[in-house]
């Protein structure tokens, strides 16, 4: 059973997502407060949270920031705010998905079930990292690290499965839709866009490392590739 965590002010929005997550087989948690959410979350295994953006102590945002520093626990964030810069401004601090108020509790179920599905752990195997013929990246997929000219990459969990999406398919051109399945997220009006928010955030770590190389490329009017270093 998943134990998923709801950071809300409004009890009646609260005590409406705590009923139909219930009603879904999910254990549920409820805080008011972020600074509650947070000391809950350094102590007791929480499989997704779901956190309101505008919070009486801090915002959601920041938060997500703090959650960042010791979990990737995946985070929907709930906001009355609609403004295509705060979607963006979440998915770049973390944040899996975004759901603006009002909205159906049904709707929400559906995309905690969407993302744990993605996150749940399969049977151990052995699995031995893959190390790519040009050495530029090497996935560790039991540890779920990726190095990139031998540096590990601190990457959030949207981040890590989309590089291994495209590194595990060498100049293979993925749609957004393509890209969104590929990290468990739900695919709806608008949302495609924030797999290109992630991608800058990938490059830009990639180029803290290796300033003149561009290993992924924008395939325009089709999606985004990865591309090896010629040696």
């Amino acid at each position: 059973m998943a134990h998923i965590l709801i950071v809300e002010d409004e009890p009646s929005i609260a005590d409406t997502l705590i009923f139909v997550l219930q009603a879904e087989g999910f254990s549920v948690t409820w805080k008011s407060l972020a600074g509650e959410a947070l000391k809950l979350l350094q102590n007791t295994a929480i499989d997704l949270v779901i956190m309101d953006v505008g919070l009486p102590d801090i915002t959601g945002f920041e938060a997500c920031k703090q959650l960042r520093k010791f979990s990737n626990v995946p985070v929907i964030f709930l906001t009355a705010r609609g403004d295509e810069l705060d979607r963006v401004v979440g998915l770049e601090i973390g944040a899996d998905d975004y759901v603006v108020k009002p909205f159906s509790p049904r709707e929400v179920a559906a995309r905690v079930k969407v993302i744990l599905k993605r996150i749940i752990p399969v049977a151990p195997v052995q699995i031995i990292p893959q190390v790519l013929a040009n050495n530029d990246f090497k996935i560790d997929n039991e540890k779920l690290q990726i190095f990139y000219y031998h540096q590990l990459l601190q990457l959030t969990r949207i981040e890590f499965k989309l590089l291994q999406t495209l590194v595990d398919q060498p100049q293979r051109v993925f749609s957004r839709d393509q890209l969104l399945t590929a990290v468990g997220a739900v695919a709806d009006a608008g949302y495609d866009r924030s797999v290109d928010t992630h991608i800058k955030t990938l490059r830009a770590k990639l180029r803290a490392i290796a300033p003149d190389a561009e290993p992924i490329q924008t395939q325009r009017g089709f999606g985004y590739s990865y591309q090896p270093e010629k040696n």
